[in-house]
């Protein structure tokens, strides 16, 4: 009686210790950088797939200028209270902005 009590606690030992070291492998991998997935293969070289072409630079870029946040928020809080009419806010937005 006392073999087979014997038997299932080292069976169940096997079993955590099999399990506490396949999580210590899984945690292992995942904090290893990836240096680009080894570099070889069964018969040389991997084959890496070609880079992607550089982006186009978009047409409608924001201008070099900074433009002042704060700025256009105080000007639009003046319009909002009817300080500056619709002229005077267009016109002062677009020295903002530079356009």
């Amino acid at each position: 009686m006392g073999f087979v009590r014997r038997r299932a606690r080292r069976r169940t030992a096997l079993v955590v210790g099999g399990a506490a070291y396949a999580y210590g492998k899984h945690r292992q991998r995942q904090q290893e950088p990836d240096y680009g997935g080894g570099g070889y293969d069964e018969g040389g070289y991997a084959e890496q797939p070609p880079p992607p072409p550089p982006a186009a630079a978009h047409a409608a870029a924001a201008p070099s200028a900074a433009i002042d946040y704060d700025q256009l928020a105080e000007l639009g809080k003046l319009h909002a209270d009817g300080t500056l009419t619709d002229e005077e806010f267009a016109a002062a937005k677009a020295k903002i902005l530079g356009t």
